[in-house]
């Protein structure tokens, strides 16, 4: 089955065809950086994360690209009061560019928390002014765009497919852009391109126009195309994104003779206890606390739980139930390393073993990455996996069982970064190494008949999840 995506532009599914045969170009649309990463911040880069290591184990080559915003906006969505990132400042009585700094790392270091590889390349919208200022100038030497006092303005009444990716009618929209509504813009629909600043804001850069700043539309235009090309495969982002934001982006790149982007996929909201999230009235929550409670990894397995383009609650009930399926995954990985350790035979995988499964999974993927559909595969396989281990296995479908969790499941290799696979074997190692002590001792206590302490080590064991079998060969443990 080929890859078929949703493209937001279409309204419809197609077959993912890039740009250029064998490579992939992807950028997506990250934080602005003046708080605390929070849980509305994971569900797109865990997303994009997976869909790039599904596009690699298919053998493409992948450029991702996603931006920091850290010029600043202001704070609502008719940019009505104080830029985001100067009233940050202001609160905790720092440079604008030190909360920009101090977010942009807490950002990333809550990604790796949650297993999501760095993208290729991270532009920050402050390190391309000038191609923003070239994007500007482009626009009003080709009778779209118009300067104002210091400000300059895309025209929309001069460009007729506004609207295309949104699907609004031009002639019935009301400003929905984060531009003030202000008396030197020929159309309320008009968006700033470039703002002049005025007296007192911090966030300014010299243009042909005087001081200001970028509009907040114009960077990602200018940063997935730099890194891009003009023509790309996947332009993604949130789906509250797509009007005014990406409507805006397409809009301004197209007007300027740059084809821009195939496919638009766009991930659906969060809901967090029923509720739409929303840091106005504080309910939200951030990645820091979420994490002194629960495993990162189960956070990113409970969003991949459901599928990207779907309302997604996010509760405690439903945390605990992606905990616990997820340690069933770890916990068959574990036996697996722990039985495959004591097979004194050695054999290749069957790579045969696992074909069904394999190309399930892959179809759920191919269907517009369809995890939710894959997670299901992946326990089917795991139920399958640990009905045999009940039994006498051959080594040869314990390396194939291995091979299978390592290839779809692993953090380190797998598509969907869930199961610890290089902390699994080292805790098998040590587990090894710890029971084999433990069993000698037990032994020991046997041959001098003092049974109790030897039926006092196998319950602990039992009690801490550790079953410990006698046999002709010696003591063997495996997970309860």
């Amino acid at each position: 089955m080929s890859l078929q995506l949703y493209n937001s532009l279409t309204r419809k599914k197609e077959v993912f065809k890039p740009v250029t045969p064998g490579r992939v170009g992807i950028y997506y649309c990250g934080p602005t950086v003046y708080s605390e990463p929070h849980l509305g911040h994971a569900r797109g880069p865990i997303f994009f994360d997976v869909v790039k290591r599904w596009l690699v184990h298919e053998g493409y080559k992948v450029r991702m690209v996603s931006n920091i915003t850290d010029v600043g906006h202001l704070t609502d969505d008719m940019d009505d009061g104080e830029d985001k990132l100067i009233k940050r400042a202001k609160l905790e009585q720092l440079e604008p560019m030190e909360v920009a700094e101090k977010y942009f790392w807490a950002y990333f270091d809550a990604m790796a928390k949650l297993n999501v590889r760095r993208p290729d390349i991270v532009p920050r919208a402050s390190g391309h002014i000038i191609e923003q200022i070239e994007l500007a100038q482009e626009l009003l030497a080709r009778q779209l765009a118009y300067e104002r006092d210091g400000s300059v303005y895309f025209d929309v009444s001069a460009y007729e497919d506004y609207g295309e990716l949104s699907g609004r009618n031009p002639d019935d929209l009301v400003e929905g852009t984060r531009v003030t509504v202000r008396s030197d813009k020929d159309d309320p629909r008009d968006f700033a391109l470039w703002k002049k600043a005025e007296g007192g804001h911090i966030m300014r850069w010299p243009s042909p126009w005087g001081d200001g700043y970028p509009g907040w539309h114009l960077e990602c235009s200018v940063m997935s195309t730099k890194y891009l090309g003009d023509e790309f495969d996947i332009h993604g982002g949130g789906l509250d994104l797509i009007f005014p934001h990406h409507e805006c982006e397409l809009a301004q790149a197209r007007a300027a003779g740059k084809p821009f982007a195939h496919y638009w996929l766009h991930w659906n909201m969060l809901t967090l206890s029923g509720e739409k999230m929303a840091k106005s009235r504080g309910h939200f929550v951030t990645l820091a606390d979420l994490f002194k409670e629960h495993d990162p990894l189960a956070v990113r397995f409970n969003l991949l739980s459901s599928h990207y383009r779907s309302l997604s609650d996010f509760s405690d009930e439903g945390l605990q139930a992606s905990t616990q399926g997820l340690k069933r995954l770890q916990d068959s990985y574990l036996e697996l390393l722990r039985l495959k350790g004591e097979a004194k035979e050695t054999a290749e995988a069957d790579s045969g073993i696992f074909a069904d499964y394999q190309k399930r999974f892959a179809k759920a993927m191919n269907d517009d990455f369809n995890t939710p559909q894959a997670i299901a595969v992946l326990f089917e396989a795991t139920r399958e996996i640990n009905a045999k281990l009940a039994g006498k296995v051959e080594m040869s479908y314990l390396q194939a069982a291995k091979s299978f969790f390592e290839e779809y499941a692993s953090e380190a290799l797998g598509i969907l970064g869930v199961d610890e696979q290089a902390q699994a074997e080292v805790n098998v190692e040590m587990l090894d190494g710890l029971l084999a002590l433990i069993s000698e001792q037990r032994q020991e206590a046997r041959l001098r008949r003092d049974f109790d302490t030897a039926d006092a080590i196998r319950e602990r064991l039992a009690d801490l999840g550790i079953v410990l079998k006698d046999t002709p060969e010696g003591s063997r443990w495996k997970l309860a």
